[in-house]
């Protein structure tokens, strides 16, 4: 189960995931249960972004709603 703020958390990895500071304590959270990824960009940053399970259990919340 997804606390609010991981909730939160995976909807901006979604939909902004260059808004996102890299520090955020859910980060961690998602990391574990597998839900994102770091990316390392072309340019040499890194960037966060949905695994296919994190993709997955966001279709599943919406659902339902």
């Amino acid at each position: 189960m997804l606390s609010p703020h991981e909730f939160a958390t995976l909807l901006l990895v979604k939909d902004a995931p260059h808004q996102i500071d890299m520090e955020r304590e859910e980060l961690d959270a998602l990391l574990e249960r597998q839900l994102v990824q770091l990316e390392r960009l072309a340019s040499g940053r890194q960037q966060w972004r949905l695994t296919e399970t994190g993709n997955s259990a966001l279709r599943a919340i919406k659902r339902c709603t």
